[in-house]
């Protein structure tokens, strides 16, 4: 429409004439007709103008997507049967999550390693005591429950075995350990109660089965048997056992495997890529990381046999069991175990799977979602039902690309294997390919276990807890469709009770302490969701959802349980106190930075392609990677990450400053003035990691 047409719609009716009353009319009708040609040029000109584009609203998108039947099919056909790593059964569940992932479009692939793995030939226990007149051999077997529909895969299921046990027979007294702890066996020497040559009966609840070996072994006695506890794993007396309840029947046993370190045994601190470089199966399986000695796990039913049997003086109250059990007594003896096992500790193949949706505007930036795969029975839990949580989230994020979405980053999904022998399969990728991830890698989010009981369990690294309670707000709780996540969540602690990913529990490790990447592991039944969420808000958002400040405060706190520890010493933690004040000074400073560049993204200022807001990027990416050291904490030279890693005294529990406590705990024990100042050393070097985390965040030279 010209401005002609637009100012005549505009204008007042000129005034009119007298003329004729016949001609008065003409006029009349003919001004209508010319003003309604004219509106309905503009109605035309308006309905002729391309409809601008609606962006969908993804995340809603997303959240209502969910299919709770798709991922039980996907369960389903993954716990047919047992699968454990380098067996036929596994490779075959590769091949399931390859073909499921490659029906969604995305190009997926597998890559093969091969590794040390571990298998049971033979086992036996038997128990003997003067008096008894009977030998008791334990079947070591797990009993099915009567008409168990699936006995006949349970058969399937590799014998009960420790991965990596030394091979070898010992006949010796029992020693009753309680939990396995260092101040376990300090407290047996303290009674006088002899451990020498022993075989240690151990039971599960405070540390792992391979710390618990290993403390056994340094102790020195001759072999271990761990056993699972009614007291932790039992219930309430009369309670039942599964499949009436979720407790452990009475012939349940726990496997793992008893290998300290992490990755390929046969490739420490390097990747087993094909045509490496490798110490001979020998050299590895008598390594410190290793155990050393014959263990085996085994039921309540035969510790309490065990139990009976044995005497000496009568074990601390806490050292006993629920009530009904029988009393434990200390030992040596006069029961006598005959343990003997013989393993097959071999080279085999291990297969990690991958999908990829590259990314649109930064394709060489990584959200990289990870489950293993593997599992010692049927992983129907652990990891399952998180791989079957990771495969529907895939298929929702295809029907978003069917919607017109693309994520701005790549999105990576890897389903690891031989995570249960010591996190192997993701270990060996992220060694592989350091140097890329150290590169590009915008963040990790793992997921073992999807299904459980009411309540949370979240674990990350401090910068995503501000991301996470946000995806929580919009997430609808499983239990409760009247309430978000947070809301439940806040029930339970307030403010949101986050964890650390200190520890050596799952695929998450190599990814944070080996090379720094922001990370985030969930255990929750809706995880799915949450997972989806943080993913793409990570994958989507220009600016990257990163908040630093939570680190300051915390390493704050931190330091002055460090400060309380070392108190009477010569040791300051001055130099880690100055470090901090830097660090919240340039969380501060790239908070408001943030909400500047967003302000004008908002305002169309600013490109959402502007260099601006990749150097901002990068920088909020690599200051994780800064809290790493090349040298490793101190006793634990693979972890890399100087703030949070695994105890040197119980691999699943995560330490603050781990170089710091060990040289603290070596210092206590020589209490010599090079020991302490050894500790004054670790503290440097801690604040010298947040210095340069600090320059890395706020962008500056100096």
């Amino acid at each position: 429409m010209s401005r002609l047409d637009a100012a005549s719609l505009l204008a007042p009716w000129p005034p009119l004439a007298k003329p004729h009353p016949r001609g008065r009319f003409l006029c009349l009708l003919s001004s209508m007709l010319a003003v309604l040609g004219a509106s309905l040029a503009v109605l035309l000109f308006f309905a002729l103008q391309p409809v601008p584009n609606v962006v969908p609203n993804y995340e809603a998108l997303f959240l209502s997507l969910g299919s709770n039947d798709t991922a039980a099919s996907h369960l389903r056909a993954l716990t047919l049967h047992p699968h454990v790593a380098g067996t036929k059964a596994n490779a075959i569940t590769a091949r399931y999550v390859l073909d499921a992932l490659s029906a969604l479009s995305f190009p997926a692939h597998i890559t093969p390693y091969s590794v040390l793995l571990s298998y049971p030939v033979h086992r036996s226990l038997s128990l003997s005591a003067p008096g008894r007149g009977v030998v008791t051999s334990f079947s070591l077997k797990q009993e099915t429950y009567p008409n168990d529909p699936y006995a006949a895969a349970a058969a399937e299921t590799i014998p009960t075995f420790y991965a990596y046990a030394a091979s070898g027979s010992v006949s010796a007294e029992a020693v009753y350990a309680n939990y396995g702890r260092e101040e376990d066996f300090a407290y047996l020497a303290s009674r006088g109660v002899d451990v020498a040559g022993k075989v240690a009966l151990a039971r599960y609840g405070r540390i792992h089965c391979e710390d618990i070996a290993h403390n056994a072994r340094a102790a020195g006695t001759a072999a271990a048997v761990v056993y699972t506890d009614p007291l932790e794993y039992g219930g309430a007396p009369g309670e039942g056992w599964f499949p009436d309840s979720r407790w452990l029947p009475p012939s349940g046993v726990q496997v793992g495997s008893l290998f300290r370190g992490v990755g390929d045994p046969t490739t420490p601190m390097w990747a087993s890529s094909e045509g490496c470089e490798r110490v001979s199966v020998e050299e590895a399986m008598n390594t410190d990381d290793m155990p050393l000695i014959p263990a085996l796990p085994v039921s309540a039913q035969d510790a309490m046999e065990i139990h009976r049997a044995m005497g000496g003086a009568v074990a601390p109250a806490d050292w006993q069991s629920r009530k009904g059990s029988p009393v434990y007594h200390l030992g040596p003896g006069p029961a006598v175990l005959n343990l003997t096992y013989l393993g097959n500790d071999t080279m085999a193949t291990i297969e990690n799977v991958f999908a990829i949706i590259e990314g649109t505007e930064e394709p060489d930036r990584y959200v990289i979602l990870g489950n293993h795969r593997d599992a010692w029975t049927f992983g129907a839990s652990d990891p399952n039902s998180g791989t079957a949580a990771m495969i529907e989230l895939a298929q929702r994020f295809s029907m978003l690309q069917k919607q017109g979405w693309r994520p701005r980053r790549t999105i990576i999904f890897c389903s690891w294997d031989a995570e249960e022998y010591g996190l192997t399969g993701s270990t060996e990728w992220v060694e592989e390919n350091q140097e890329m991830l150290y590169s590009r890698a915008v963040a990790y989010l793992n997921v073992d276990v999807s299904v459980v009981g009411p309540g949370f369990l979240p674990s990350t690294t401090p910068q995503l807890d501000e991301l996470l309670q946000q995806v929580t707000k919009v997430v609808q709780d499983p239990d409760n469709s009247s309430q978000t996540v947070y809301d439940s969540w806040i029930k339970l602690s307030f403010p949101p009770r986050v964890l650390r990913l200190g520890d050596g529990g799952s695929d998450y490790s190599a990814f944070v302490q080996h090379v720094g990447i922001p990370s985030m592991n969930i255990i929750f039944g809706e995880a799915a969701s949450i997972w989806g969420m943080m993913a793409l808000r990570l994958a989507n958002e220009e600016i990257l959802p990163f908040n630093y400040m939570s680190y300051a405060i915390e390493l704050e706190e931190y330091t002055k349980t460090v400060e309380n520890e070392v108190k009477g010493t010569t040791v300051t933690c001055s130099p880690l106190y100055n470090s901090i004040r830097t660090l919240r000074a340039a969380a501060t400073k790239v908070n408001n930075e943030q909400k500047e560049l967003q302000k004008q993204l908002l305002s169309k200022q600013l490109n959402k392609d502007s260099l601006r807001i990749r150097q901002l990027n990068d920088r909020l990416m690599q200051t994780e990677r800064a809290f790493t050291s090349r040298e490793g904490i101190f006793k634990l030279e693979w972890f890399k990450h100087l703030v949070y890693g695994p105890s040197d005294q119980n691999d699943w529990d995560t330490a603050v400053y781990p170089g710091i406590a060990n040289a603290i705990a070596s210092a206590r024990s020589s209490n010599t003035s090079e020991s302490w100042k050894f500790v004054q050393h670790e503290v440097y070097r801690v604040a010298r990691a947040v210095t340069q985390a600090s320059a890395i965040l706020s962008g500056r030279l100096t």
